[in-house]
C-alpha cells in the first residue's frame, strides 16, 4: 500500500511538472529563407529548369571519363572520410534517442559494519540490488538535443554530397586541362619542325644573298624559343595526370584520355531559379544544417535555467548474511522523485546560453556568405562561358588572316626585296599565341561549363 501511495505521488509530480511551464522554453525554428531573384546578377529567369538536375553521366558523355569519375566516387579519401563523418553523426544521434530511456546498473557488494564505538563483532552486511534513474524531459532539453544532433547528421550528409560535387568538378576540370595540354604539346611538335624547315630555308636564301646571316640566326633563336617551352607543357601534363591519380585514390601514372577535338560544348545550359540552390547546392544545405543545430543548441541552453524531474529507483537483497540471503525478508525497493531548481550556477548557465547564441549569430551569418557565394559562382560561371563563345568568330577570323600573313611573308621573303626576316617572325609568332589561344578557349568554355554544373549544385545525383 505505502508503495502505491509513493508511485501515486510521483506520478503526480511529473503530471504537475509538466504544466508548471508559464512560458513557452523552446522555440520552433523556423526555414524561412528570402532568395533575392538577382542572386545570378545579370541572368534572370523565372524558369525552374536547371542542369543541376541531370546526373553527371547525362552532363559528361565521354566514357573515359566517366570511368574516372567512377573510380573517383569509389576510391577518393576525401569521400570516404564523409563517409566516415557520417557514421559518427548517426551514433550521436542513436545516443540522443537513448537519453529518453532510464538507466539501469547492476550492483553487488559484501562487507563489515560497525558503528563508531560499538564492542561487539562487526556485522556482515551483503547486497546485490539494481538501481535505475530516469529524467524526464520536462522543458523540452532532449528534444532539442535529439533535433541538434539529427541536424548534425544532415549536415554531414550534405558535407558527403558537397565533397562528391567538387570531386566530379575537380575530375573533369583536370581531365579538360590535360586534353588542352595534350592539344598544346602537338601544335608545338608541328611548329618546331615547321621552324626548323624555316631555318634551312633562310640558309638557301642567305646562300643566294637574299638573306642576311642575322636572318638565319633570327630564325634559329625562333625554332628554340619555340622549342623550350616543351618540357614545361610535358611537366604540365604530368601534373595534371598525377592530379587525377590523386583524386582517384590512385599512385601517380598515366592517364587514357580523348582529344580536346573531340569534347562537345553543351549549348542548352539553364540555370533555373536562384531559390533552387537551396535544394540543389549541398554546401548550402551544410550552413543550414549547422545553423538548425546551432538554434536547438539555444534551446538546450535555455532549459538549464529551469527546474530539472529525475526519479530514482532501486530493488534487490539485502541481509547480513549468506545462509538466509535469498528469503523474501531480504528484499527491499524504494522509488523517489524530485525536482532539481539550478541557484548558484546562474553564471554558468548564461554563459551557457550566450555561449550558444553567439555560435547561432556566427552560423546564420556563415549560410547567409555560402548563399552568396554560390550565386557569385553561378555568375561567374556563366560569364566566363558566354566570354569564350563570344571570342570564337573572332578568333577564327584572327587565325585566318594570321595564316594568311605568315605565308605571305614568307612569299615576299623569297620573291622580292618587300618584306624581311622581321616580318616572318612576327607573324609566325603572332599566329602560335593565336592558335594556343585558340585551344585555351574550348577549355574556358569546357570548364565553364563543369563549374556552372557545380556551381547550381549537380554531380550528387
Amino acid at each position: 500500500m505505502k508503495r502505491t501511495v509513493i508511485i501515486n505521488k510521483i506520478l503526480w509530480i511529473v503530471f504537475t511538472a509538466a504544466l508548471v511551464p508559464s512560458c513557452k522554453v523552446l522555440q520552433p525554428y523556423s526555414s524561412e529563407k528570402n532568395v533575392s531573384d538577382q542572386l545570378y546578377r545579370d541572368a534572370v529567369t523565372n524558369d525552374t529548369a536547371t542542369i543541376a538536375s541531370m546526373p553527371w553521366r547525362a552532363l559528361f558523355t565521354d566514357p573515359r571519363l566517366q570511368h574516372l569519375i567512377d573510380e573517383g566516387l569509389s576510391n577518393n579519401l576525401d569521400l570516404k572520410i564523409a563517409v566516415a563523418r557520417i557514421k559518427a553523426a548517426q551514433a550521436n544521434l542513436k545516443q540522443a534517442n537513448l537519453a529518453y530511456l532510464p538507466s539501469l546498473q547492476a550492483n553487488a557488494s559484501a562487507g563489515l559494519y560497525q558503528t563508531s564505538g560499538a564492542q561487539n563483532t562487526p556485522a556482515q552486511v551483503y547486497q546485490v540490488y539494481l538501481s535505475s534513474s530516469w529524467q524526464v524531459d520536462i522543458w523540452g532539453k532532449l528534444k532539442s538535443a535529439k533535433r541538434a544532433a539529427l541536424a548534425s547528421l544532415l549536415q554531414s550528409d550534405a558535407y558527403k554530397r558537397a565533397v562528391q560535387t567538387q570531386l566530379v568538378a575537380d575530375i573533369a576540370t583536370n581531365y579538360y586541362a590535360l586534353m588542352a595540354y595534350d592539344a598544346e604539346l602537338t601544335l608545338t611538335l608541328q611548329t618546331v619542325q615547321n621552324r626548323k624547315e624555316d631555318v634551312k630555308t633562310m640558309q638557301i636564301l642567305k646562300d643566294g644573298d637574299v638573306v642576311t646571316g642575322a636572318a638565319v640566326v633570327q630564325s634559329a633563336a625562333n625554332q628554340y624559343s619555340v622549342e623550350v617551352t616543351i618540357p614545361d607543357i610535358k611537366q604540365n601534363i604530368r601534373q595534371t595526370e598525377n592530379a587525377i591519380c590523386y583524386l582517384t585514390g590512385r599512385a601517380p601514372g598515366p592517364i587514357e584520355r580523348d582529344s580536346l577535338s573531340n569534347e562537345p560544348i553543351p549549348a542548352n545550359l539553364s540555370t533555373g531559379v536562384p531559390a533552387q540552390l537551396l535544394a540543389n547546392r549541398p554546401d548550402v544545405q551544410e550552413a543550414e544544417y549547422q545553423l538548425r543545430n546551432a538554434f536547438e543548441m539555444v534551446n538546450v541552453a535555455r532549459t538549464y535555467f529551469y527546474p530539472s524531474l529525475n526519479i530514482t529507483g532501486e530493488a534487490g537483497l539485502y541481509n547480513t548474511g549468506i545462509k538466509n540471503f535469498f528469503n523474501a525478508s531480504s528484499f527491499f525497493a524504494n522509488i523517489i522523485g524530485g525536482l532539481t531548481q539550478p541557484i548558484f550556477n546562474n553564471g554558468l548557465n548564461k554563459q551557457r546560453l550566450a555561449l550558444a547564441k553567439a555560435q547561432q549569430e556566427e552560423y546564420a551569418a556563415a549560410f547567409q556568405k555560402a548563399l552568396l557565394n554560390a550565386g557569385t559562382e553561378v555568375s561567374n560561371a556563366l560569364y566566363q562561358y558566354q566570354a569564350a563563345a563570344d571570342k570564337k568568330t573572332a578568333r577564327r577570323l584572327q587565325l585566318e588572316n594570321l595564316e594568311k600573313a605568315v605565308s605571305y611573308t614568307q612569299q615576299l621573303l623569297k620573291y622580292s626585296n618587300k618584306a624581311n626576316y622581321t616580318d616572318v617572325l612576327t607573324s609566325e609568332q603572332s599566329l602560335l599565341a593565336a592558335q594556343l589561344s585558340s585551344i585555351n578557349d574550348k577549355l574556358e568554355q569546357l570548364q565553364a561549363v563543369v563549374a556552372l554544373y557545380a556551381s547550381l549544385g549537380g554531380g550528387w545525383k
